[in-house]
């Protein structure tokens, strides 16, 4: 019951933290976004990759003119994989200037073209808006961007998820056992806490290979240090206290009185610091896909757009690689921000 009741101060506490709780309600609104962007994108194909080269790089707000055909191969009935990933379009999209309905068919203007075509069966005319415009292969900015969502978060919480197995468990035996043990523990941690993580991760990433997973594991493998450390020093601390020894005293395997009183007595600092983490590893993946050894196409990462057009950055269209790189920037910015108010509110002393 102790323990739950300090839970609850320190969510009470918090929440009264304006700008953190304001950027775990952010966090929480892009993770939605996230899951459910097949349903609510403009381009709901797989990885929205449905292409047009003649609308590239197509300013914010811009309408365009769309003939739809039936395209009857790709036409499948819904399914949990679909709402989730997308789905091959069941509609060949032509973009057009202009059309005139015909008794039994359409003529009509291509984009950029003076030719004019003819289509004779079942269609439809639609407009889409582009909200961010398009990128140089003409796809939909925004569409882009919420698949991206889920690469980002995803790439954190695996990460973080590996991290924390590893990290608590060293940290954990080290701390309680001390001694030879610790010794060897910490000579290994040292050893990795020297070697600069970029390039850690890039010979992981490379000996792996390139891909989705990939990145996930090689990140993870990187991020466990900090956490053993930390989880180390609350250990000492925690294993000298009156409840430790009456364990001790009562002959309970030193893996109950890990398990069931000294981790749970740790878990503030790790929440704070899994948070921390997950900002980093979202900086790493970035970092990958720009390098080009990160996710791989046609699967969106905000790096990876970033990379794409980042020469775009000395002409008009500057946004196509600012979008991708704000995005970044807010969601490490909001992590940082949780953390610093998880720290908070999970100190006693204030």
């Amino acid at each position: 019951m102790e323990s739950k009741s300090l839970n609850i101060l320190a969510w009470q506490k918090f929440k009264k933290d304006k700008l953190s709780f304001l950027a775990l309600c952010y966090i929480l609104l892009l993770f939605l976004l996230g899951l459910f962007a097949s349903i609510i994108s403009p381009d709901n194909s797989t990885n929205a990759n449905e292409m047009h080269i003649d609308l590239a790089t197509k300013k914010p707000f811009k309408k365009v003119l769309f003939l739809e055909i039936l395209n009857e191969k790709n036409i499948s009935s819904p399914s949990v994989k679909s709402v989730l990933f997308g789905s091959p379009s069941s509609v060949k999209r032509i973009p057009i200037e202009s059309f005139i309905l015909l008794k039994n068919g359409v003529r009509y203007l291509t984009y950029n073209s003076d030719i004019e075509q003819l289509f004779i069966g079942e269609f439809n005319i639609s407009e889409q808006t582009f909200w961010f415009g398009t990128d140089k292969y003409g796809r939909d900015l925004l569409s882009r961007m919420l698949y991206g969502i889920r690469i980002s978060l995803s790439v954190g919480f695996i990460a973080v998820f590996i991290s924390l197995i590893i990290g608590i468990s060293l940290g954990l035996i080290a701390g309680y056992f001390r001694g030879f043990i610790d010794k060897v523990i910490m000579w290994f941690v040292n050893i990795v806490w020297s070697i600069p993580t970029l390039l850690v991760v890039i010979a992981i990433t490379l000996s792996l290979g390139k891909g989705f997973w990939q990145v996930f594991l090689a990140v993870g493998l990187t991020m466990w240090v900090e956490v053993a450390r930390i989880v180390r020093g609350q250990v000492l601390a925690i294993r000298e206290l009156e409840y430790v020894e009456a364990g001790k005293v009562l002959a309970y395997k030193p893996f109950r009185i890990i398990f069931n009183h000294v981790l749970p007595n740790i878990i503030g600092p790790v929440i704070v610091i899994s948070a921390a983490n997950f900002a980093a590893a979202i900086l790493i993946e970035a970092g990958l896909s720009f390098l080009g050894i990160g996710v791989q196409p046609p699967m969106p990462s905000w790096g990876g757009m970033v990379k794409d057009h980042y020469a775009f950055i000395v002409m008009d269209k500057a946004y196509l690689a600012f979008i991708p790189g704000f995005a970044i920037m807010s969601l490490v910015l909001a992590f940082m921000l949780l953390g610093n108010g998880l720290r908070d509110a999970f100190d006693v002393k204030n």
